[in-house]
């Protein structure tokens, strides 16, 4: 049986505003398969009126799964049963796109790591997009930007950044994308990245897994892309 996929549905900062055609038509898409769609949202009052407005069929509100702080870890794993099962999710948070400073970073990383599709709706800013697709934790993370063109500043640039225990996350032009790559790979850094292409578009890629992983996975073709670097997550025990 195929397995299902999670979707990330970015909504309006302003509840007032209508959502995104894109995202309506995907959420329209999903009422149409209720057998196979689980709708998690964050809270209840403002997700209800916020659902009415938005036109879509009132019949689903009963069917609403709230998820959040209190409750995503042990739900986490449910859905992911669920989804190996076939059945799709459609995360939405109380604005804004899903997983950046809200609930979800947990449940994205177990479908990377189930081989479970992530995917989303339309939004605006391939950063935020990236860092919540990513499955990482990005409470805190680093923006470097674009490296540098000469050789020998790249090379100490992306030397710096293998080193950096930071969630970081990099751009460069699509037809440095495999140079890019390569360079990371020769510093020699274990981290976990996630590569993020064409966001948004028809084409859409992302794979996740350590940098070899990643080139071996890559059809060498040119993309806009964003790379994220898995931070290091210190354990903070209790002093006794």
């Amino acid at each position: 049986m195929p397995k299902g996929k999670l979707v990330l549905i970015p909504t309006p900062l302003d509840n007032s505003l209508p959502l995104h055609p894109e995202n309506l038509r995907i959420l329209e898409e999903a009422c149409s398969h209720p057998e196979k769609s689980i709708f998690l949202l964050e809270e209840p009052k403002s997700s209800r009126r916020r659902w009415i407005s938005w036109g879509l069929d009132r019949s689903f509100i009963e069917a609403f799964r709230y998820f959040n702080e209190h409750n995503q870890r042990e739900d986490s794993l449910e859905l992911i049963s669920e989804m190996k099962t076939g059945k799709n999710v459609f995360l939405m948070s109380d604005e804004g796109i899903p997983v950046f400073c809200d609930p979800g970073t947990l449940l994205v990383n177990l479908c990377y790591e189930h081989g479970i599709l992530v995917d989303s709706g339309v939004f605006c800013n391939s950063l935020m997009l990236a860092l919540s697709l990513s499955g990482f934790k990005i409470d805190r993370f680093e923006f470097l930007g674009f490296p540098p063109v000469k050789s020998t500043e790249r090379k100490s640039w992306f030397k710096e950044m293998a080193q950096s225990k930071k969630c970081t996350a990099l751009m460069d032009t699509a037809y440095r994308l495999n140079k890019t790559l390569i360079e990371i790979q020769e510093t020699g850094c274990n981290d976990q990245f996630l590569l993020a292409c064409d966001l948004n578009r028809a084409g859409q890629v992302l794979i996740r897994g350590r940098i070899s992983d990643i080139i071996k996975r890559y059809d060498g073709s040119k993309r806009d892309f964003v790379l994220i670097k898995q931070g290091h997550v210190r354990n903070q025990s209790k002093k006794r």
